[in-house]
C-alpha cells in the first residue's frame, strides 16, 4: 500500500472477557495493538446493560494506559439515578470518552420500544456532565434494520449529533460507496461531525455472511464469489481478508474518511497486518 497515514484517527473495539483465560488473552492483544498508538479502545456493552459490571471491570483494568478507554453505554433497564451514578463512577476513574448507544433488547424483555434512544442518553450526559466526556454514537451507512427509511436513519443520526455527540462510528460495511454516499447525505442535512468507518477484518466468511443477513449490511456479490470457494480454509480466507480489507480501508482513507475504527473480536491479527499495510506502524 502506498498510502501514508498522517492525521487519521485509529481506534479499536473489544468485547468484555468473560473468563480469566479470556482476560489474559485480552491483555496480550491490548499490548500488541497499543504499539500502534490508537486514540482509544472501546469496550462493548451487552444487551440491556447485561455486561455492565464486566465492562466496568475491563475499563478499570486499562484506563490508565497510554490510550483512552471508551466504554459503550446504554440506559438498558436503568433509571436516571442509576445511570447518573454509573457515569460518575466512570468520571472518577478518569474516563474521558463514552460510546452512547440505544443498545439491544435483552432476550425476554420485550420490544425495542422499551429502550431509551441514544439521543436521549447523549442529552442526559451533556446535561449532567457538560463537556467532560467526548461522546461517540452509532451510524448506519446501509440503514439500521429497524429504520423505516434511509431518510429516517439520517434523521436519527442528526438527532444524536444535535444532542451533543462529537462523532459517529459506523456499523461494519464492505461497500465504500455506501459510506461516501451516507457521509454526503449527512453533510447535506447540516451534520459536520466526523463519521468514522467501522471495519471488521475477515477471518470467517460464513460468520460475516450470517451477521450481514441479521444486521442489514451488504456483502458485495464479488466478495461471495471470491470467498465462498475458500471459506473452509481459514488460512486462505485470512490472507484474502487482509488484502480485501486493506484495500477497502485505503479507499476510505484516500476518499476522505477521518480514520478507521476496527472491530477486532479480541484478536490482534489480522488487524495489525491491515494497519501495517495502511502505514500505521509501531515505529
Amino acid at each position: 500500500m502506498a498510502y501514508t497515514i498522517t492525521d487519521k484517527r485509529l481506534s479499536f473495539e473489544f468485547f468484555p472477557a468473560k473468563t480469566e483465560q479470556g482476560l489474559t488473552k485480552l491483555k496480550g492483544v491490548w499490548a500488541e495493538l497499543s504499539a500502534l498508538k490508537p486514540e482509544f479502545f472501546s469496550i462493548t456493552y451487552g444487551a440491556g446493560g447485561s455486561t455492565r459490571e464486566t465492562t466496568f471491570g475491563i475499563v478499570s483494568e486499562f484506563v490508565r494506559g497510554a490510550a483512552d478507554v471508551a466504554p459503550h453505554l446504554s440506559f438498558g433497564g436503568d433509571n436516571e439515578e442509576a445511570m447518573l451514578a454509573f457515569l460518575q463512577q466512570y468520571a472518577d476513574l478518569g474516563v474521558r470518552r463514552i460510546v452512547a448507544l440505544r443498545g439491544d433488547t435483552p432476550s425476554g424483555l420485550g420490544t425495542s420500544s422499551q429502550l431509551v434512544h441514544a439521543d436521549k442518553l447523549v442529552s442526559f450526559i451533556r446535561r449532567h456532565f457538560g463537556n467532560q466526556f467526548e461522546i461517540e454514537v452509532a451510524a448506519y451507512p446501509e440503514v439500521h434494520p429497524e429504520s423505516k427509511s434511509y431518510h429516517d436513519d439520517v434523521h436519527y443520526l442528526k438527532g444524536k449529533i444535535d444532542a451533543g455527540a462529537n462523532a459517529a462510528i459506523t456499523q461494519l460495511f464492505y461497500n465504500p460507496d455506501a459510506y461516501f454516499y451516507y457521509v454526503e447525505e449527512c453533510q447535506r442535512q447540516g451534520m459536520n461531525a466526523p463519521i468514522y468507518p467501522g471495519i471488521m477484518p475477515i477471518t470467517n466468511f460464513k460468520n460475516i455472511s450470517r451477521f450481514a443477513a441479521k444486521s442489514g449490511f451488504d456483502v458485495p456479490r464479488w466478495m461471495h464469489q471470491r470467498f465462498e470457494p475458500i471459506q473452509d480454509d481459514t488460512e486462505a480466507t485470512t490472507r484474502l481478508g487482509i488484502e480485501t480489507v486493506s484495500r477497502l480501508c485505503e479507499q476510505l482513507l484516500q476518499g476522505g474518511a477521518p480514520g478507521i475504527h476496527f472491530y477486532t473480536m479480541n484478536n490482534s491479527e489480522p488487524t495489525t497486518e491491515i494497519c501495517r499495510n495502511l502505514g500505521w506502524t509501531t515505529h
